[in-house]
């Protein structure tokens, strides 16, 4: 494992029972893979959560611990199947767990590629993938030792459009809860009142109810709650979603707070 593959960032302050779990905010490639892909995609891979982590920053000062991935979701995608079962099965283009193409359809290798050797994949599972799950599982255990309820909020950002995935613009929030079964009636509803009650468009489970960290980490019944939000990025980040916007980015990071302050009321009482 490499020692930048995540970054784990302890509460400051009082623990609460709540996990920030950062899967696609990375942008680092291994010195032996980074020569594979094309330089104009690996100088910047647009498919990167670009920010969420600096959106998120304020969390261990609420004594949250914070998990966020160094390397590119390109690298291997932390958020799906180790398998590679597909998430969705409507048509949508999803990459796989060792993409070849970005969101677009872009091959984003030198030689072109179509598909990465399982070998490769196993490989890159081994070193990339397994360390932060297991990091994962472990917090979250750490945590459950000490608190009843647990509660794991992955985070996610996506461009307004994306046509491979939808003819439509996306909704500004989309909470997904795996069809409800990755945490508790009483957690989800929390969850949703309070984002529904600033002036974003907020969906649930649709088009988006949760990737491989929602669905594999969520069990409400034995205590863990899982769900993950994912946002467009023109509420963080400029018009271009390229550059980080301060003024936008504070009134997202005021409804995370509130919304965290419920959960943690809920899940600790």
């Amino acid at each position: 494992m490499s020692k930048d593959s995540f970054k784990v960032t302890r509460p400051r302050g009082k623990q609460i029972p709540i996990i920030v779990s950062v899967p696609h905010c990375g942008t680092q490639f291994p010195d032996e893979l980074i020569d594979e892909y094309k330089p104009e995609y690996s100088a910047a891979p647009d498919d990167t959560d670009w920010f969420v982590d600096r959106l998120y920053d304020f969390a261990p000062s609420m004594g949250i611990t914070m998990i966020c991935a160094c390397y590119s979701r390109w690298v291997v995608d932390l958020n799906r199947d180790p398998d590679s079962r597909p998430l969705y099965t409507d048509g949508r283009i999803i990459t796989g767990l060792c993409p070849t193409t970005d969101f677009l359809g872009n091959k984003i290798y030198r030689d072109e590629r179509s598909e990465v050797s399982k070998q490769e994949i196993e490989r890159r599972v081994n070193l990339y993938y397994n360390p932060y799950h297991h990091k994962l599982r472990q917090l979250i255990d750490e945590l459950h030792a000490t608190h009843d309820q647990v509660l794991l909020w992955d985070c996610h950002s996506i461009r307004q459009h994306v046509p491979t995935i939808s003819a439509e613009k996306f909704p500004d929030l989309i909470l997904g809860s795996a069809d409800e079964q990755s945490a508790s009636p009483q957690v989800i509803q929390t969850a949703l009142d309070n984002l529904s009650s600033a002036i974003y468009k907020l969906s649930h489970n649709h088009p988006f109810k949760g990737g491989y960290i929602t669905r594999h980490f969520g069990e409400p019944l034995k205590g863990v709650h899982a769900l993950q939000l994912e946002m467009c990025k023109v509420h963080y980040m400029d018009d271009t979603e390229t550059k980080y916007d301060r003024e936008r980015a504070d009134k997202m990071r005021d409804l995370l707070t509130s919304t965290f302050e419920r959960l943690d009321e809920i899940i600790s009482a």
